[in-house]
Parts: structure tokens; C-alpha cells; sequence
């Protein structure tokens, strides 16, 4: 069975009793391991050292971990590690909630000058927040701009809307709710009930319900079971009756002959949950004395396991990726995606019919509303209002006809009214409002499920930018498997042609399963810098400081000096040697030009105002002074240029970043003709809409998934390195 990769709503709801016990700890560090898994360092007076773990990423988990399952810290934290550090550090541990019944944990510090929460979004792509004490979002590792919600800095921070909590749902109201759906009853549970699939077939198991049965076949016994066996998870939830299991699967020995018989591997994990299921009473299970420490457990065995299965043989390099498989994934993931938009519409378009049939039907709803709030108003129980509208549906009463349930406990009436086509439509009303404010109920709600429509759509695009990715990855190993077998003696003969075939996999830097770090320490990496497509070094300040400094101790008499004529633009240094380095004149082609000219527009103030191309000028050195004509002032990093410039116009806004393999291992940027060709892959951006530290991740996660050595991008190109060499403002990764 497939291992379970993420929480549920319902092990949230056991872990977060455990972890309270924690209150008061101390915050000590904050880590962040690749782009995805924060740790918090605390010290508790009673328990010392308590490692919080929060993944978002492929694994969502949030726990305590025991010290020795923590790894070694990583190197230079990146920013969002820095920011919680400035505000974190020393803070106490004030405790933790879920929020509703949602896959999301509120983490409490306090300190005497601020108090910082942290929000734990353990679904979807997966996010942690940093919030101040008004709720706004001091910090993210992704940035989410939806029609739905917003989670950027210097905004306040949106819950995604409200979800039914299934475990405190009334017997009504779980009736209600299961009779709408038009599927069978595990899926409805699953979905319409947010159980998720594992807890929605316990459900059904131990309620002795057939899980396909279709809703419609479903008598009112069977309802009352499976609302009963919803119960008594809820109740063992909130009163902490948990016996906590993780779950193995012994692995297939293979054939039963010598090889199977030798197989001494250990189970695999597949599932930890809070208490024993029904579900995997077929499978061997550990117990342990909290639900933390089996959490715990499972996870960093999941981790192994998986560190073990990516462990490739030596000759991985040349050994073909499934990309039949990978293709085949994304393939059904987007099946999945058009199936939830689909949903989507057809849910919207179903809550605005039900608006719109509210005012075609408003006389008789108006009826139905009047006579109930009256009823309230004159303290009349709601059993009472119930058995007079059953009664005046007796009488033919059309008002009371249309009523098909009055729950008290929710304070609704559900009416029952034909659409033009003639179908029976059930709309559940707001017992103590109007028409006219039920039916905007139901408006705003189709918008909420609209706004849920176009994260689907944004979702399927990134899935379909993906399969294009992979589609593109094959058509390369194909192309070059052709060349090998095109290439005399590729049949392996022994005349030494196979060497080069060798050869060839070996610079195959995507699908090798390790790659050596060979770090560079060259002196201009402090400043923005690339080389070009001939090999010159082409370096830029960053700042008004890195100007003076470039123009002062790094032009030499033979460079070329390059400035945009937007204002706010880096001085670029086209070099003709090394600082250190005799140069001769240089006669520099007219791409090596055009390169250093589009690396001082992409790097200037045109790409940070949106534009898509801008005009750039170079000059000698000579013709770069730092003394201003008589009365002027030359700002900081400013230089007066004089003497006939050339110009480049219509220079194009975009830079390519890309992690280079040979002869050294690093992230590299630049104008995207003198590093596509020079990086083992890259990405290439334009002015855009998304901030430059989550473009940053957005390149990470790409170039990421590009190698099979995961670890290889994040040691060399982590979202920080990357960073450097994109320009500020706003980017957008073209296709």
C-alpha cells in the first residue's frame, strides 16, 4: 500500500494536546532545510532540548522530534531562517491550535518586545507563515496571491474558508449533508464530509456500511450508524484516548527460492494514526506511549526508506530515467485536476441556481422565514414550529409544504422548491434572516468556490509546465541515444568508441545520482557578475558602494564601461583581464557587446519598473570621470561621462539562471544566451508579477526537479544563491 506522506485533520487534532505540554520552552535557533522543513530549537526547564519539526513539502508533518533523528544544521540560513531568528530568539513557547478542523497549526511566541505566530499550512503545496501580533505576514516560504486569499508580507493574513468539521456535526446536519450528495457514501464522507479517505472507509467499517453504496439507497438506520461511528472517533479525540500505532508492510521477498529466503530487510512503514484502525487490522503495528512519538517515528523511517530507495547503482548515469512513468503521473494528475474544476463550476453554478430560485420563489420563502422568526420571537421551541408546518402541509398549506426539515441546534429550515426544468431543489436557509440575505449567502459562496476554481487552474498550468519539462527531457535522452547508436562501433566491438559513448552519459549531469561539489572562490562573486558566451568576465555593482568600488580599483584602460539610460541602473565592466592580469586592447565581438549591454538594462531600474526592453550605452574608461562640472553634485555611485557613447537600443529585459556542473559547481546568471549553453540546465525569466525571493523559488524548485541528485541543487543553488543573481523587482519564468 502507498505510505502516508501527510497528516490528517484528525492526527492534527491528536498531536495538538501533546504538543501544548511544551508550553513555556524557550526558542533557541531556527534552521531551514532545503526549501521546505523548518526546525526550532527550544529548551524546556523540565524536558531540555525540544527539536519542533514543520514540513511542507512532499512530507507535511509537524511534531517533536527526538534529538537523535534531527541532522546536522545546514549552512548559511536564508532569509526566512534569519527573520525568525531576529524575532524568535528567546521567545517562549506560548502553545498551539488547530485551526477548525483544517490541516493547519497556529504556533504561539512570546517575547517582552513581540510576540510572533507561526501558521502551519500542512496542505496543497504546503506553507509557513510568520505573522506579528495584528496578523499581518511578516515573512513566507511561498508567497500565495489567489482571488480566494492573500499570504504575503506586509498583508494580513487569510484562513482559507471555513470547512464542515465532521466530528462536531449534529445528527440533522450529518443527514443533511450526506442526502445532497449524488455520489456513494465513502466518497461523500471523504468529501463532503472532510474526512479524507482512510477515515471515511473506518467510518463505514466500523458503522457495517457498504462503502459504494450510492447515498440514495442509504436507509436512515445506516445513517444514524455511520454518524454514531463519527461520534465515537470525535469523543475519543477530544477525551485523549489514543493507543498510537505505527503500521509496516513486510516488503515482497521476491520468488520464494534463495534470494527471498536471505531478504533479512525490515518492514516498511506505510501509516501512523492515533489509535488502531479497522482498515489495517491485517497489518502488523508498534505501539507507542504518544501519538508524537509514533509520529516521530514514522517519519524519520520514512525518511530512510527513502533515502535508501534513491540509492542508485554506480552506473545510474547510464541507466535510462522512466519517463514513460513520470509522464504517465503528470498525466493523471491533470486528469485529476480538470475533474476538480469541473466540480468546481458545476458547485458554483449549482449555489447561484439556488440564489436565483431563492427570488423566482420569494413570496413563498418570505412565507417560510416570517413564520418561523415570529415562532422564535414568541419563544415557541423549534419541535413546536416543526410539528405546525407538518401540519399545515396536512392542510395543503403551500409555504409549508416546501419545509423538508427545521433543525433547531443549526437554526435552519431547508425548503424543497422546483427549478424551471422541474426539479425538486433543497436549499438550507438562515432561520433568523431574510431572502434577500440568504440568497447573497449562497452568491458568496458560489464565489468561494469559484476563487477555489482558479487555484485548481493555476495548479493544472504548473502541472502542464511540468509534463512539457519531462516530455523535453526525453526527447533529449532519445536524441542522443540516436547519436550514440549512429556513431561507428557503438555496438561496443572493443575498438574504443565505446569509451566515448561512456562519455557522454558521464555529462549527463541531470540523471546522475551524484555529483561532486567542486566550489569555486572567485574574487568577483561578491558583485552580480556572468561570463560571457566568449569567455570575458562581465562584472556589475550592486549597490551605490560596489559602483565607486568597480570604477575606482577594477576598470582597467582597456574595459569597456556599460550604463543604461533609465536612471538607477549598475556600472557594468565588460574586462579584458583580471585585476591582477597585463591586458592588450581587446577588439570585442559585437555578442560579447550585446551581452554585457542586456546585463546592465536586465540588471537596471527597467526591469524593476516592468519594461521589457531598455537602452544602454558603453563608453571607454577614459571617458569616466568622477569630477562634476563647476556647480553640480554627483551622487554616490554616479559618474560623469563625456565624449561620443555607443548605444545599444531596444536591448531585450531577460536573464537566464542556471546551475552550473563543469569545471566548477555553482548557480551562474546572466544574459540567456551566454548561460543556457554553459549551465547543465537552466531558467530563464522576464519582468513579471511574483517578488524576488519567491521567483527565487520558483527557479529552486525547478532546477530541483530537473536533477536526479536532489541534494545537489540545494548544496551549490540553494533559493538564496539563486536570488543573487535575479534581478530586483518582479520576474515571471517563461515557457
Amino acid at each position: 500500500m502507498d505510505q502516508k506522506r501527510e497528516l490528517s485533520s484528525i492526527d492534527l487534532g491528536a498531536l495538538v494536546t501533546e504538543l501544548n505540554r511544551y508550553e513555556g520552552a524557550k526558542v533557541d535557533k531556527a534552521y531551514l532545510y532545503d526549501d521546505d522543513l523548518l526546525r526550532l530549537k527550544l529548551r524546556d526547564f523540565d524536558r531540555g532540548r525540544v527539536e519542533l519539526m514543520i514540513e511542507v513539502g512532499d512530507v507535511k508533518r509537524a511534531h517533536v522530534a527526538d534529538a537523535e533523528h534531527v541532522a546536522d544544521a545546514p549552512g548559511r540560513p536564508p532569509n526566512f531562517a534569519k527573520m525568525l531568528r531576529n524575532r524568535m530568539a528567546g521567545a517562549d513557547f506560548a502553545g498551539v491550535e488547530q485551526y477548525e478542523f483544517d490541516r493547519i497549526l497556529t504556533f504561539e511566541f512570546e517575547r517582552e518586545d513581540q510576540n510572533t505566530t507561526l501558521v502551519a499550512e500542512l496542505f496543497g503545496q504546503g506553507n509557513v507563515a510568520a505573522l506579528d501580533e495584528t496578523g499581518e505576514v511578516v515573512g513566507a516560504l511561498s508567497t500565495v496571491r489567489l482571488k480566494s486569499r492573500t499570504v504575503a508580507p506586509g498583508a494580513q493574513y487569510e484562513y482559507p474558508a471555513s470547512r464542515l468539521n465532521p466530528l462536531d456535526v449534529s445528527p440533522g446536519g450529518f443527514e443533511r449533508h450526506m442526502r445532497e450528495s449524488d455520489s456513494d457514501v465513502v466518497r461523500t464522507l471523504a468529501t463532503q464530509l472532510n474526512l479524507g479517505g482512510l477515515y471515511a472507509e473506518e467510518v463505514c467499517t466500523r458503522a457495517g456500511v457498504e462503502k459504494t453504496l450510492p447515498v440514495d439507497e442509504v436507509t436512515d438506520d445506516q445513517l444514524r450508524a455511520l454518524h454514531e461511528a463519527l461520534s465515537r472517533i470525535g469523543d475519543r479525540l477530544r477525551s485523549g484516548d489514543i493507543d498510537p500505532r505505527v503500521y509496516e508492510e513486510a516488503l515482497d521477498g521476491g520468488d520464494g527460492g534463495e534470494d527471498a529466503e536471505s531478504d533479512d530487510r525490515d518492514p516498511r512503514v506505510v501509516d501512523v494514526t492515533p489509535f488502531p484502525l479497522s482498515e489495517h487490522e491485517g497489518l502488523p503495528s508498534v505501539g507507542f506511549d504518544s501519538f508524537n512519538a509514533a509520529v516521530d517515528e514514522y517519519f524519520y523511517r520514512l525518511e530512510a526508506e527513502d533515502t535508501d530507495a534513491g540509492e542508485a547503482p554506480a552506473d545510474a548515469s547510464a541507466s535510462r530515467p522512466d519517463f514513460e512513468e513520470e509522464i504517465a503521473k503528470q498525466e493523471r494528475i491533470i486528469e485529476q485536476q480538470r475533474g476538480a474544476i469541473e466540480g468546481f463550476e458545476e458547485q458554483a453554478e449549482a449555489e447561484r441556481e439556488r440564489a436565483e430560485l431563492l427570488y423566482a420563489e420569494y413570496d413563498l420563502v418570505d412565507e417560510v422565514l416570517s413564520t418561523v422568526q415570529e415562532a422564535r420571537e414568541a419563544e415557541v421551541p423549534w419541535d413546536e414550529i416543526a410539528e405546525t408546518l407538518d401540519a399545515g402541509a396536512d392542510r395543503g398549506i403551500p409555504a409549508a409544504e416546501a419545509v423538508v426539515d427545521v433543525d433547531g441546534g443549526e437554526g435552519t429550515v431547508t425548503v424543497e422548491l422546483d427549478d424551471e426544468d422541474g426539479d425538486s431543489v433543497r436549499v438550507e436557509l438562515d432561520a433568523s434572516a431574510g431572502v434577500e440575505v440568504n440568497a447573497d449567502r449562497l452568491y458568496q459562496e458560489a464565489k468561494r468556490i469559484e476563487g477555489k476554481k482558479e487555484g485548481a487552474m493555476e495548479a493544472i498550468e504548473s502541472t502542464r509546465r511540468e509534463l512539457e519539462a519531462v516530455k523535453e527531457r526525453k526527447a533529449e535522452w532519445e536524441a542522443k541515444e540516436a547519436a550514440a547508436d549512429e556513431t561507428p562501433g557503438g555496438g561496443g566491438d572493443g575498438d574504443g568508441d565505446d569509451d566515448a559513448d561512456d562519455e557522454e552519459y558521464e555529462t549527463d549531469w541531470l540523471s546522475r545520482s551524484s555529483i561532486p561539489i567542486r566550489s569555486p572562490d572567485d574574487w568577483f562573486e561578491r558583485f552580480r557578475w556572468f561570463r560571457t558566451s566568449t569567455g570575458y568576465l562581465v562584472i556589475g555593482g550592486r549597490n551605490a558602494d560596489q559602483n565607486e568600488e568597480l570604477v575606482k580599483k577594477y576598470m582597467g584602460k582597456h574595459d569597456r564601461f556599460f550604463h543604461t539610460q533609465a536612471h538607477g541602473g549598475p556600472v557594468t565592466l565588460l574586462k579584458a583581464a583580471g585585476p591582477s592580469e597585463s591586458a592588450d586592447p581587446v577588439d570585442f565581438s559585437e555578442e560579447t557587446l550585446r551581452e554585457a549591454a542586456q546585463f546592465a538594462v536586465s540588471y537596471s531600474s527597467d526591469w524593476k519598473d516592468g519594461r521589457g526592453a531598455g537602452d544602454a550605452y558603453m563608453v571607454e574608461p577614459d571617458q569616466v570621470s568622477k569630477t562634476p562640472e563647476s556647480g553640480e553634485y554627483i551622487e554616490k555611485g554616479s559618474f560623469v561621462i563625456r565624449g561620443d557613447r555607443t548605444y545599444f537600443e531596444d536591448v531585450p529585459c531577460r536573464v537566464a539562471v542556471g546551475v552550473q556542473c563543469e569545471p566548477v559547481t555553482r548557480a551562474i546568471g546572466g544574459p540567456p544566451s551566454a548561460i543556457v549553453d554553459r549551465a547543465a540546465t537552466s531558467v530563464t525569466l522576464e519582468p513579471g508579477m511574483y517578488a524576488q525571493n519567491d521567483a527565487a523559488m520558483m527557479v529552486y524548485r525547478e532546477l530541483k526537479g530537473r536533477f536526479a541528485d536532489t541534494s545537489f541543487v540545494r548544496k551549490v543553488a540553494s533559493a538564496d544563491q539563486l536570488q543573487e543573481f535575479l534581478p530586483p523587482g518582479g520576474s515571471d519564468i517563461v515557457d
